[in-house]
């Protein structure tokens, strides 16, 4: 009986168990695509005091996090962030509560958001 025991508890660690932290360990990153309602355009809220360089370009270096950010023709603002699912979190919640000084955030939609296991963008930056 303690035997069998054992051979029960090493197939569960060695098949079930191992498996499943390893697949948990492969998932370090977080990556959500968002989009941002209110008057976010032409109130700076990509651009900061500096003519090429954006408050959300800016939050997200100082963050840590990779991504684009990008005006819509219909006034809103889409893009997307990668990270540390922490760090990801953070700048949600900028995105969502904070944005630059003077806009109006009325909503802020996150859709597509899933665990990737490398980073699938290379910094962050504006697209046009």
């Amino acid at each position: 009986m303690f035997g069998y025991g054992l051979n029960v508890f090493w197939l569960l660690t060695h098949f079930i168990l191992f498996p499943l932290s390893q697949f948990a360990m492969s998932s370090k990153y977080a990556s959500v695509d968002f989009e941002i309602f209110g008057n976010v355009q032409g109130v700076c809220f990509r651009m900061s005091g500096h003519v090429t360089v954006q408050y959300t370009e800016d939050q997200a270096k100082k963050l840590g996090v990779n991504g684009w950010v990008k005006n819509t023709r219909q006034g809103t603002v889409i893009g997307q962030v990668q990270g540390p699912p922490e760090k990801v979190s953070e700048m949600k919640h900028w995105l969502r509560y904070v944005g630059s000084p003077s806009s109006r955030i009325d909503r802020a939609e996150f859709t597509n958001e899933r665990d990737i296991s490398k980073l699938e963008i290379r910094g962050f930056g504006t697209r046009y």
